[in-house]
């Protein structure tokens, strides 16, 4: 008698079988609104290269209902035994019968829930003549194609390598109510109805990626325009909202025809749709043809270019496997910021680009960082690494290879890259190779030093007779010592930025001799960016990382640093470099080997500063030193923030409350964040009058009187006003939010609602995420507000919800929200040492790498402060700053 196959093989892989490889996928939804369910029959066409007793494909969550095999010579094969595999996600299709070589069909009916967890085929409401209706959307990125039908979820499987002619296409079907409109990658060819439904048939799509089907259905209105190649461009917004989708398609279309000439290749699909969505997990997502956005996005022009630039860097061109996932997204993250400098030159984006770099250099300084190119070995914990080391370390080291090899060359590079591997799968290798044979420089040679190893490099810089000496060592914020090195590209200025070297340093120290440049220098005072060059004439200053394009922080000798901060009050400095020396000495600090007395000192340099980056890291720094000074220096808190309140004072007196006709961008942005800093830091005027423009816009909410970039500001006053005792604010600000409609004004009042001192009243928000009032998608604004007064309440809120909070996300990314802003607010050795013990029990592949790196940041806070502890002098210095105005 013939053995039974056996399944046990495939258990525990993290990668699919490859002895069958889909070609075409014909896919069927019809789901069901009222029942929040959905049925569907999925049609693939297949190449089996081997003889096999089993087909492997992914699916998860789904019921299956009958399945089938059919040869090229019509011979059809059924199962013996269908087996769905939870823990690996993969659907097993045994065959008495071994399936022979060569090409054949494959079918499936199954069925699934419409889930409520923003992933997958999931349900989301919107709201129609004041009735509260479903819809339905897709999120597929990373691996949740599998929820919705049985496939190869393997970005991958869009071209294999092993059958490179034959590549994965999709045609969609949808049955939908006949008055909602249903979108898919692929413009509708034909709609045909039968009663109150609807089929909606989708034109088969180019090659593409399981991760990049889209489907939504719901009630829409829509613009649109064309692009200079004819490419349709549609916005679908809610209806009677049509107008809010004016913006986004202004950019869409001019970044669509940007970006055909950058990669000199031109958009591939026949169409573009772009659809804002009131439910949904992340900012936006770059399904092929079907982009679809959060209604509510701050950074639209950035949001939007990203998303249109993986038309190209993603989806024509897609990474071998998530190892690869930084190609995608550190790619499409810094040639968004490219396109809204292209757009919008006076936003200066490139100088506030270097809030990216200090996002991945922050988490790549924990020893629980990783590299840029990761192992991925489960399904789930891909999501872990849609973080600050894909995107911003791995937009700034492009940029910094950008600056080293030039803006030609890599555009050039980019092009050969695109033609090369349109429609297949690429690896990091395989666009280190492109650019070195673009540029004539070993490429690979040096970068993989930057994405093959986590961390960076800190340059200690030393000076003695003219002579500079650069000694490089693994940065890490715990104090710990790495053994990392790295090939760095750096740039120095001497007393100007005419006045330059640029060279690598390949090895752990390098002298440099800077005679020459202070002969050069002479003559070149003239050339300072700052506004004061006559007060530059000590031209002894160095600035390192000129304009901040290298991932890398600098540590300068006592001496140096002294003529830096000189340079920074003789506004001798670009923003830019001025920015880098405070963020550089803030990590230096938090790190341990430098003192608070020291950045303190500096911050104070910055007191005249009217720059909306300076401004906005100055407050940041401002927001971490009060945090971790009521535990260090608990009696110096109140004189810490007047000197926080005295430093930001000269923004807001230039700025005011009330918007300027005309003003810039810029200065719109800095009003906010500055009155939201007094807000919180108490500053006594700045809550009475937002007190009276909060008691107007109560009495008209159409009052002129609170603005949109000031709303915040009002609210957070409000908030901190209110306690247990005096709950009038809070019932207020809960009313606006219940009785507005539109996702814009929730958003600010859901960031402000836990700023409040009184952990009671905190405690009452955090209930609401538990609750149907707050959308789950939209619990992180109320999380990334939680008062500095209720850090530990927060904590003891999360451990006794845990089990709720877990079952209500499911498997999105929502439960790292919730441990990124609560646990990482901790900060003695004792919480850290209680959070491991919590999650002993507890861990999920989905958050396991961002609970240690939480976790680690407990830890480095409480050594910073004991170290804080010990600076006998630090509160008479706080007192004499305080005092300064």
């Amino acid at each position: 008698m013939e053995k039974k196959p056996d399944i046990q093989q495939f258990k525990g892989q993290y990668r699919l079988p490859k002895f069958a490889i889909p070609k075409r996928y014909d896919l069927v939804l019809k789901p069901d609104l009222s029942a929040c369910t959905f049925s569907g029959s999925v049609q693939v066409d297949l190449s089996i290269s081997q003889v096999t007793h089993f087909l492997v494909l992914n699916a998860l969550d789904l019921q299956i209902h009958q399945a089938s095999f059919t040869n090229s010579q019509n011979k059809k094969y059924c199962p013996c035994d269908v087996v769905l595999e939870a823990d690996d996600e993969v659907l097993v299709l045994v065959f008495d019968e071994a399936l022979p070589t060569g090409d054949g069909v494959l079918w499936i009916s199954f069925s699934g829930v419409l889930n409520d967890h923003l992933v997958g085929f999931y349900r989301g409401t919107y709201v129609d003549g004041g009735v509260k209706k479903n819809m339905a959307a897709t999120q597929f990125e990373p691996a949740d194609a599998r929820m919705c039908f049985p496939c190869w979820d393997e970005p991958a499987l869009k071209a294999s390598s092993l059958l490179p002619s034959q590549q994965a296409t999709f045609k969609v079907t949808v049955e939908v109510p006949s008055e909602l409109t249903a979108l898919s990658n692929m413009p509708a060819i034909q709609e045909t109805v039968n009663g109150h439904l609807k089929t909606v048939y989708f034109e088969e799509s180019s090659t593409m990626s399981t991760y990049l089907v889209a489907v939504v259905v719901g009630l829409f209105d829509h613009i649109e325009d064309t692009t200079a190649d004819g490419i349709k461009v549609r916005a679908y917004c809610p209806v009677g909202k049509a107008d809010q989708g004016k913006f986004a398609l202004d950019v869409a279309v001019k970044t669509l025809d940007m970006f055909t000439g950058y990669f000199s290749m031109p958009y591939p699909l026949p169409k573009m749709d772009m659809v804002a969505v009131p439910d949904f997990s992340g900012g936006a997502m770059e399904n092929y043809g079907l982009i679809i956005f959060q209604q509510v996005n701050n950074q639209l022009t950035i949001v939007v270019s990203h998303e249109v630039a993986h038309q190209w860097f993603g989806n024509l061109v897609t990474m071998e496997w998530w190892t690869h996932l930084w190609l995608n997204e550190g790619f499409a993250t810094w040639i968004s910021n490219l396109a809204t400098d292209w757009l919008f030159p006076e936003w200066k984006i490139w100088t506030q680009f270097v809030q990216e770099t200090t996002g991945g250099l922050r988490l790549d300084a924990l020893e629980q960082s990783h590299p840029i190119e990761v192992e991925v070995h489960h399904a789930r914990s891909v999501l872990e690494i849609f973080d600050a080391i894909s995107y911003e370390k791995g937009s700034s080291v492009i940029r910094m290879l950008q600056s080293y090899l030039g803006d030609d060359v890599f555009q050039r590079s980019m092009s050969t890259y695109m033609k090369r591997y349109a429609g297949k799968n690429a690896k990091t290798d395989d666009l280190w190779s492109v650019l070195s044979e673009e540029s004539g420089i070993q490429v690979n040679s040096m970068m993989d030093t930057w994405t093959k190893q986590k961390g960076y490099p800190l340059i200690s810089v030393k000076s003695k007779d003219n002579i500079l000496e650069l000694e490089q060592s693994q940065f890490l914020s715990s104090g710990s010592f790495g053994d990392g090195q790295w090939i760095v590209p750096i740039s120095l200025c001497l007393g100007s930025y005419n006045t330059n070297k640029n060279f690598l340093l390949e090895g752990q120290v390098r002298t440099v001799d800077i005679s020459e440049l202070l002969y050069s220098s002479d003559s070149n005072l003239s050339s300072s960016k700052g506004n004061d060059q006559g007060k530059c004439k000590e031209h002894s200053w160095v600035k390192v990382n000129v304009e901040q394009t290298g991932f890398y922080r600098v540590k300068y000798d006592d001496k140096l640093a002294a003529q830096l901060r000189n340079a920074i009050e003789e506004n001798c400095l670009s923003e830019t470099d001025k920015f880098g020396v405070l963020d550089d000495t803030f990590a230096l600090c938090e790190a341990c080997q430098l003192s608070l007395s020291s950045l303190l000192s500096l911050m104070d340099a910055y007191r005249k500063e009217f720059d909306y980056i300076l401004i906005s890291r100055l407050i940041d720094v401002c927001y971490n030193v009060a945090h971790i000074s009521s535990d260090a220096i608990p009696n110096s808190v109140n004189e810490l923030k007047q000197f926080f309140i005295n430093l930001l004072l000269f923004s807001a007196e230039k700025l005011g409350w009330e918007p300027v006709s005309g003003e810039r961008h810029l200065n719109t942005m800095l009003r906010k964040e500055v009155l939201m800093a007094l807000a919180t830091f108490g500053h006594s005027e700045t809550h009475k009058e937002a007190m009276r423009r909060f008691q107007a816009f109560l009495d008209d909410r159409n009052s002129p009187l609170l603005s949109a970039d000031t709303k915040r500001a009002a609210y957070i006053a409000v908030m901190r006003n209110t306690s247990s005792t005096n709950r009038t604010g809070y019932e207020s600000l809960l009313k606006v939010y219940r009785e507005s409609d539109g996702v814009q004004e929730k958003e600010p009042i859901l960031r402000s609602l836990a700023s409040c001192s009184d952990p009671s009243i905190v405690f009452e928000v955090l209930n609401l995420l538990l609750s149907d009032e707050i959308r789950d998608q939209d619990s992180l604004y109320v999380l990334s507000g939680i008062s500095l007064e209720a850090h530990e309440t927060a904590w003891s809120w999360l451990k006794e919800n845990w089990d709720l909070i877990s079952n209500k996300s499911g498997s999105g990314m929502q439960l790292t929200w919730y441990i990124k802003n609560i646990v990482s607010r901790l900060s003695t050795q004792e919480e850290a040492d209680e959070v491991e013990a919590f999650f002993a029990s507890r861990m999920k592949p989905t958050f396991a790498m961002t609970l240690k790196q939480n976790i680690e940041k407990i830890r480095i806070k409480a050594r910073w402060v004991e170290s804080i502890k010990q600076e006998q002098s630090l509160p008479e210095l706080i007192k004499g700053l305080a005092c300064r105005v």
